[in-house]
């Protein structure tokens, strides 16, 4: 069992996103319906790992990361997706990732 924490929408208390980069989103199914469950993984600008997380029951997943080139990658039973994300400066940025069915 992995040990990804699960993730919900609402940002922790004492975030400050005026000097952290977060990179949140949904994992979504192609007729766009949340996939729960999903292990979600971010890799950096060169494809390596870096972290993983589970999405939540809405499909909701979280990051903080630095800026710079990321790519999230999502693994389903349903089917898997890659988006491209590339925060430039702290703050919150939203990507969202459709898996493809197998």
């Amino acid at each position: 069992m992995c040990g990804a924490p699960v993730q919900t929408q609402t940002l922790p208390a004492g975030v400050d996103v005026e000097k952290e980069t977060v990179i949140t989103g949904r994992v979504l199914a192609a007729d766009g319906q949340p996939i729960g469950g999903a292990f979600v993984r971010l890799l950096d600008g060169s494809g390596e790992f870096t972290a993983e997380v589970v999405a939540s029951a809405t499909g909701d997943f979280r990051f903080f990361a630095a800026p710079g080139e990321w790519t999230v990658r999502a693994l389903s039973s349903s089917g898997n997706g890659t988006a491209a994300v590339s925060p430039q400066a702290p703050g919150v940025h939203t990507v969202d990732v459709t898996a493809a069915e197998k």
